[in-house]
């Protein structure tokens, strides 16, 4: 079924209340242990080792150059959104501005847990503002585009990169599939303002910060991926185009992002 079909319905199985409650209970035990596990997979995830960061990254700001212990503010975590802007788009990536779609209702509360978030591109800073006010948002958004932050993380790639077809990202080699790729990447500042990268997360890594998609996930048609692309670009639209028909845009050409 897609969206939009009126008196379209799947055929699906219908059973009485009480066979339903028995199923219900053997898929609730099954829901028990994914929240266990992802609980110990969590445990273990702060339990990694750290990377000291000796490199000086500098990015420009609206109140100018700034550096990576600048985007902490007064707290000692800090989430960043490596997200996909391009030194030649016209607009951020429609998969990373559903993702940030989310950030701020979660920023009223990681704000008073000692958690600040930023996101970076790889473009110019009259870009970043310009897509920003767009979009109604007042997150902070620094540009790395003089910066080796984007490279050096493995969200930005050369065009060396691209004439190899080949790029390194999420842990393993990757074909090439565009110059910019999303990621999440998550820092600590101690006392001495020292930084250590402490982790980071690729590809559908970040979905767990989607807020959507848990919504959708309870629903009978799900996510509803079901179109060419079978992801996301199949109907998440920059929240301002939702009333224009068609399919949904990135600057990548619709290339897959690499799982």
């Amino acid at each position: 079924m897609r969206f939009g079909q009126e008196g379209a319905c799947p055929m699906h199985e219908v059973v009485t209340r009480q066979e339903w409650l028995a199923r219900r209970k053997a898929h609730l035990a099954k829901e028990k242990e994914l929240t266990r596990a992802q609980d110990a997979l969590a445990a273990e995830r702060r339990a990694l080792p750290w990377v000291r960061i000796e490199k000086d990254y500098r990015f420009e700001a609206p109140q100018g150059p700034v550096g990576l212990t600048d985007l902490f503010g007064r707290h000692s975590q800090l989430i960043v959104q490596h997200f996909m802007f391009g030194p030649d788009w016209e607009e951020g990536c429609v998969g990373c501005s559903f993702m940030a779609d989310h950030v701020e209702p979660a920023f009223r509360h990681l704000d008073h847990h000692d958690v600040a978030f930023a996101a970076v591109s790889r473009t110019s800073l009259a870009k970043i503002q310009a897509f920003r006010r767009r979009m109604g948002w007042t997150f902070r958004w620094v540009s790395s585009l003089n910066s080796d932050f984007n490279f050096d993380f493995d969200v930005s790639f050369t065009e060396d990169d691209r004439e190899r077809g080949d790029v390194y990202y999420n842990y393993a080699p990757q074909p090439y599939v565009c110059d910019e790729l999303p990621g999440i990447s998550v820092f600590h500042k101690d006392a001495e303002g020292q930084v250590f990268h402490t982790y980071s997360t690729y590809a559908r890594g970040d979905e767990r910060l989607v807020g959507a998609y848990n919504f959708l996930d309870l629903t009978p048609f799900g996510r509803n991926e079901n179109g060419p692309n079978g992801d996301l670009r199949d109907w998440v639209r920059h929240h301002d185009r939702y009333e224009a028909a068609g399919a949904s845009t990135c600057a990548c050409h619709q290339e897959p992002v690499p799982a």
